[in-house]
């Protein structure tokens, strides 16, 4: 495939997928996006290339050695039509039904996986198992004991593992977080992190159906309790069901609530509170609450989450975003930008300092630097980092799900409360097991 063509694949397939503005491929070659040889290419396979998944193989595309050499999904529909855009420009790779059969792949180097929530745990532990560097998408498990057991892998089989939390490579992120360092803000009292998405509408009722051609029910339900198909369960709306993923909480919650830890250096809440509900849609087919207000209780300041779905305007007239405040002023952050808006005349305002270049792209190259040179020490957002912000925002969801206060033992790893710790543990089903590493 000619280098213009491949070019212009990429570029159009980044700005359907990702929404988000593009890094020019003449920046590749410069400092941070190095050239190798030719022979000398990282293989990358996808495991779920419907949404997230295929918008990070564009991004992965962008790096020269990259090689892509399997696709994978249990939608051959999906499969097929990505096969086709690939092959349509050029680049011809295997595509695969069970992703089992994927890892078998001896020249595969690299896994990406963009499947549901309630599938990432064991596939991350079996591609690192099989001696494949990951890129998992987040949050990085449906429960407490996924995380622990995702964490415990990457240590066993070292390899590296990236979760997509792409927002650690936003460079207005990490310029926002050194303001909030230089402590001009004086002492941060709250924290607050918020997503109000006015898209999200109401999920109407639907009747159980027949599975669609070409579909592998079973394998997408894997460890998930064994139900009749109904497509609002299916694809993107997978995460409002508590089989498969944790709503808002965690869907925007692990970026937003990430940097909110980040912020503070924060490791773990003492307890928190969530209360809400189905408010907007009450008889809406979704599961998890529309409408969720979190307080987490950390030494000398407390940490609030808000979620709502069908409104747009959050704190700050932002649907999303952190704000630290302080005695002096307010630092609010979203994707994009960061500003500070002073407390009577205590400090000076700073305005909007707006985001420069794609995190996604430069979060896969981060990623691709450390399989190179096998120093995971410089992964902007490895495992561990992703099993953090999960931990806390499951406790979100265990405190809602128990109607009451849960505080977290960090030296036991447990709740103080059995009823919440009734909580923590997977439970897979259909034959497949909890991995044991």
């Amino acid at each position: 495939m000619k280098n213009s063509s491949r070019r212009k694949f990429i570029q159009k397939a980044s700005l359907a997928s990702l929404g988000l503005a593009t890094y020019s491929l003449s920046s590749f070659g410069k400092p941070g996006f190095p050239r190798i040889a030719a022979n000398d290419k990282i293989n990358v396979g996808v495991i779920g290339v419907n949404g997230m998944g295929w918008s990070d193989l564009t991004s992965f595309m962008k790096i020269p050695e990259v090689n892509v050499v399997g696709l994978c999904d249990v939608d051959d529909n999906v499969l097929n039509y990505r096969k086709y855009e690939l092959a349509k420009n050029g680049i011809q790779t295997k595509t695969y039904g069970d992703y089992r059969k994927l890892l078998e792949n001896k020249d595969l180097d690299v896994v990406i996986i963009g499947t549901p929530d309630h599938w990432h745990c064991l596939q991350m532990v079996e591609a690192c198992e099989a001696g494949k560097d990951v890129y998992v998408e987040k949050p990085i498990g449906n429960s407490i004991e996924e995380c622990n057991v995702m964490v415990a892998a990457q240590k066993r089989y070292n390899r590296a593992v990236q979760v997509g939390q792409w927002q650690r490579s936003m460079p207005h992120f990490v310029d926002a977080l050194n303001f909030l360092k230089s402590g001009k803000l004086g002492k941060i009292r709250t924290v607050k992190a918020w997503a109000y998405q006015g898209w999200m509408r109401n999920i109407e009722v639907k009747p159980d159906g027949p599975v669609p051609a070409g579909v592998n029910y079973d394998l997408w339900l894997g460890p998930a309790p064994k139900r009749p198909f109904n497509p609002n369960r299916f694809h993107f709306q997978f995460r409002w069901f508590w089989d498969y993923a944790g709503g808002l909480m965690t869907d925007w919650g692990v970026h937003l609530i990430d940097y909110a830890l980040l912020g503070m250096d924060a490791s773990f809440p003492k307890s928190a509170v969530a209360l809400g509900g189905k408010y907007a849609y009450p008889d809406g087919a979704h599961e998890t609450p529309d409408t969720l207000a979190t307080v987490y209780e950390f030494d000398g300041y407390n940490m609030l989450w808000e979620h709502a779905q069908s409104i747009s305007n959050g704190n700050y007239g932002k649907d999303h975003g952190i704000s630290y405040i302080g005695n002096n002023g307010t630092l609010v952050l979203w994707r994009g930008g960061w500003e500070v808006i002073p407390d009577e005349k205590r400090m000076e305002a700073i305005p909007v300092q707006p985001n420069k270049g794609s995190g996604l792209d430069l979060h896969t190259v981060n990623f691709i630097q450390a399989v190179k040179s096998r120093d995971f020490s410089k992964l902007t957002c490895p495992i561990q980092a992703g099993a953090h912000v999960a931990l806390v925002c499951q406790m979100g969801n265990i405190s809602y799900k128990t109607g009451s206060k849960v505080s977290w033992d960090q030296a036991k790893g447990k709740f103080n409360e059995e009823k919440a710790n009734a909580l923590i543990g997977a439970k897979y089903n259909n034959g497949f097991k909890v991995p044991k590493v």
